[in-house]
């Protein structure tokens, strides 16, 4: 009797009360405002019944959905501005460093490779972001809408272990690339070797290079199969040429002779922009039969080591036609 006498006076109980319209001593902003909305208390327990807990349920996982959206947007405009710059300042950087490189003259490339690299590298991060974001956002809906999630998580780690067994080669491509493009270790326009192609490099994404021979054979050569890569497009070069005479001429005079028409080839307004430093007589290289082998050599500007030593070929003939130095033949 004592609990029946009690009832009446808590403040929830008393009828024409909101907290008795809803059945509930704390009620939910949404049960309170419809109370106060309609001031119906058959209406306001249907209300409480059935609805207020899927609305509050349908609102918050509204608000988790656009937070996620605004966070993916955020995320995205950080990532593009980052990439931008840095391939941009790495970019520039490596301008500043070689003061004549391969792509004086062609900008178009130097741009289309710096947009290349902030792209890929872009889109990369941007799925990251977007993935993590929103399957984060994806599982806290779940939780709110009462799911048990353990059973999905398990599901999905034995998913993603058969999945990464079946795609490990592309993984490791992915993987590859992706340092590659950080490191910057060679880009569109470079002239690489990879060990199983030589040519020059005309896209690179983070699965596959493409690349094209001397002879215009196109290359895909995987990411994840480039153990190592030689760059011929980088800071610079060194074109080596080992000259042969005939082992009675003068040792001197044709060093002689090689030293000026290299130096006089480096003052060419036509190349002394592609050589970089003073050419070098390294002196007598080998003795090979009857010919004795004197070696010359020029740091050059990136990937143009072979047109400097044609054209020092040329003027070595001349110059040897003139003073009467006989080429000869290195026995094997």
């Amino acid at each position: 009797m004592s609990l029946l006498a009690a009832e009446p006076f808590l403040p929830w109980a008393q009828e024409g009360s909101p907290e008795s319209a809803c059945g509930d001593p704390t009620p939910t902003t949404a049960c309170r405002l419809v109370w106060n909305v309609s001031h119906n208390t058959g209406f306001t327990k249907f209300f409480s019944t059935w609805l207020d807990g899927a609305l509050t349920t349908l609102f918050w996982v509204v608000v988790t959905f656009v937070i996620a959206l605004i966070l993916k947007s955020v995320a995205h405009r950080m990532i593009t501005r980052v990439t931008v710059r840095m391939a941009e300042g790495t970019m520039t950087e490596r301008a500043r460093e070689r003061s004549r490189t391969v792509f004086e003259g062609t900008p178009a490339l130097l741009n289309k490779r710096r947009a290349q690299r902030a792209q890929t590298l872009g889109s990369v991060l941007r799925s990251i972001a977007s993935v993590l974001i929103m399957g984060t956002a994806a599982f806290s809906i779940l939780g709110s809408l009462g799911l048990n999630l353990a059973p999905v998580l398990a599901s999905a780690s034995v998913i993603g272990v058969a999945v990464g067994f079946g795609a490990q080669n592309i993984v490791k491509d992915l993987l590859a690339g992706l340092f590659m493009l950080l490191e910057d270790q060679y880009g569109v326009g470079d002239f690489i070797d990879v060990g199983t192609a030589k040519g020059t490099v005309e896209a690179v994404t983070l699965r596959v290079t493409r690349m094209r021979d001397m002879d215009g054979v196109v290359w895909y050569v995987p990411n994840g199969e480039i153990k190592k890569v030689g760059n011929e497009s980088q800071n610079w070069g060194r074109a080596v040429l080992d000259i042969p005479v005939d082992i009675n001429e003068d040792t001197e005079k044709v060093k002689e002779i090689l030293q000026s028409t290299a130096d006089e080839m480096a003052a060419d307004e036509r190349w002394k922009d592609l050589v970089l430093e003073a050419p070098a007589v390294w002196g007598v290289q080998a003795l090979a039969g009857d010919a004795l082998v004197i070696r010359v050599v020029l740091k050059t500007a990136p990937g143009k080591q072979g047109d400097v030593a044609r054209e020092l070929r040329e003027r070595v003939k001349r110059s040897f036609d003139e003073a009467g130095v006989t080429v000869a033949t290195p026995t094997p």
